[in-house]
């Protein structure tokens, strides 16, 4: 059992923060962990949730509630929560080198533990930040701080550049090498990422697909990749934008 420290922190529309405290120590970027978000079996499966952040045993979580599982998480009381993880495997790290980051919606979640420690292997991130509107901009100042190009499109335009991560995309790509490009949110958005992007360049994506166990056993969340068949809980979350079969992808 893992140690909730603090009460879900409301961070924008629908987005809470917390912090839970975890036996294991050793964390990497673009792991997930699956919370039970009750004590009894309604909802029955857990959820999983990337991890915005790790210090020491310390991890944060940022959970979106889209349903009943993620509203009861969004309530709980500081106390012991029944946690699995870290799950998965994470993003390839680039040591001296230079990089594109791009989140959609609370895909951003995960990005932000990844230009962390991007960071501190002294690689130049260039981050863009998407999402529907200003009030779903969740720990915008953290992002912006450790970004050394730090840009937020908005659907309406509320906030930073009007339109989609795509649009900013479009120019960054064609006026600039990067060496890798890393890349969290909706499927049409990593898609479009892929085919926007010079064969060359090296894509990461951290799909997003529903994990029900979270450990390989119940293949809810199998994706077509040119290598057969793969479980994205194990597997991934993390894939080589280039071997998924995007056409099969549930968008």
């Amino acid at each position: 059992m893992s140690l909730l420290l603090n009460q879900p922190e409301l961070l924008s529309k629908d987005h809470y923060l917390l912090k839970i405290e975890m036996k294991e120590t050793d964390f990497y970027p673009g792991q997930f962990i699956n919370i039970k978000a009750s004590h009894n079996t309604d909802p029955l499966l857990r959820r999983p949730i990337s991890i915005f952040d790790a210090e020491g045993n310390t991890i944060s979580i940022v959970v979106r509630v889209i349903g009943k599982g993620t509203e009861l998480i969004s309530c709980m009381k500081p106390g012991d929560i029944d946690v699995i993880g870290p799950l998965g495997k994470g993003f390839t790290i680039e040591k001296n080198k230079n990089v594109l980051l791009i989140g959609g919606g609370v895909g951003n979640a995960p990005l932000y533990y990844l230009m962390k420690i991007l960071k501190t292997e002294g690689t130049k991130v260039t981050y863009i930040y998407s999402v529907k509107n200003k009030y779903f901009i969740f720990e915008k100042n953290k992002y912006q701080t450790l970004a050394d190009d730090f840009i937020i499109t908005t659907d309406d335009g509320s906030e930073g550049i009007k339109g989609i991560a795509i649009d900013v995309l479009k120019d960054k790509i064609s006026s600039k090498n990067y060496d890798r490009i890393y890349c969290c949110g909706p499927d049409p958005m990593m898609e479009k990422v892929v085919q926007l992007t010079d064969i060359n360049t090296p894509v990461e994506v951290s799909v997003e697909n529903y994990f029900g166990c979270g450990i390989g056993i119940c293949v809810g969340c199998t994706i077509d990749t040119v290598e057969g068949y793969k479980r994205a809980c194990i597997d991934g979350p993390v894939f080589d934008a280039r071997t998924i079969l995007w056409d099969k992808m549930p968008m």
